[in-house]
């Protein structure tokens, strides 16, 4: 069977044992959101999250491109700590397709662009929240949202698909990432100034009281956040979503968008 000019191997393969959902079944979603998705790729260093043989199987994140990886599987030169390496891009269905079919679940993307990778695009702020308490991060997003717009920025939102909710907006690319991260630690303290019981900015779990912890740290060269329309490696398959902020009320859990809904 071939979708997009892929051969699909092994397509009734079990991706989410839970839902049973296949390898096929898992291809033919990221065909679906393709055209949605693509947009969020493009021109971005990707990393894999694959699980060949399913979420409750060994699984392992990818930076690199494969040496066997088809030439139509465009690649960027990425210097690194240890030197340089070469990492993945993807920009059309074709492309998405084959990482799919090599067992990628999620996609996470760089915040900035193959032509400026030292200069982000966009600010996210991950809210992760603790152990079931989606209601106290729903409340925190809102809190984000209004804070942000106070400041004359403009943020979006979107469900993780895992536990909580990213809140991210767009920039111009004048800073680095290292000028920038002192600007977005001033934002997120003042943010936990004004709601000491809400948010935490300590890095460290046991620090973190069950608080909602404002991860800012991600605005980093060389990190990542999962790409909108991304599948999760969780039981329900869930998906990141953008969402409008008048819907975040009718939110229910971070996965409510899944493969199986």
């Amino acid at each position: 069977m071939e979708i997009a000019g892929v051969e699909i191997t092994h397509p009734e393969k079990i991706i989410f044992p839970e839902a049973k959902i296949t390898k096929l079944e898992m291809v033919q979603y990221y065909q679906k959101v393709a055209k949605q998705m693509l947009p969020y790729m493009k021109d971005r260093p990707l990393t894999l999250h694959r699980f060949p043989n399913g979420i409750d199987k060994d699984g392992f994140y990818q930076k690199n491109a494969s040496e066997y990886f088809p030439d139509y599987i465009k690649t960027i030169k990425v210097k690194t700590e240890d030197g340089e390496n070469i990492q993945i891009l993807c920009g059309n269905e074709k492309s998405l397709i084959y990482l799919a079919n090599q067992g990628t679940v999620a996609f996470h993307i760089w915040l900035s662009k193959k032509d400026n990778l030292y200069k982000p695009d966009k600010v996210v702020f991950d809210l992760d929240p603790p152990k079931d308490s989606f209601e106290k991060v729903k409340e925190g997003a809102q809190i984000t949202g209004d804070f942000l717009r106070s400041k004359g920025i403009d943020p979006n939102l979107m469900t993780t698909g895992q536990n909580g909710f990213h809140v991210w907006y767009k920039i111009q690319r004048r800073n680095t990432y290292d000028e920038l991260k002192p600007k977005l630690l001033q934002l997120v303290q003042e943010l936990e100034d004004k709601n000491p019981d809400l948010f935490t900015t300590a890095v460290r779990k046991n620090k973190r009281e069950g608080k909602i912890f404002l991860d800012y740290l991600r605005n980093s060269y060389g990190q990542t956040s999962v790409c909108p329309y991304s599948l999760r490696a969780n039981q329900n398959a869930g998906i990141a979503t953008p969402i409008q902020w008048k819907d975040l009320k009718n939110i229910k859990s971070a996965d409510q968008f899944n493969l199986t809904s």
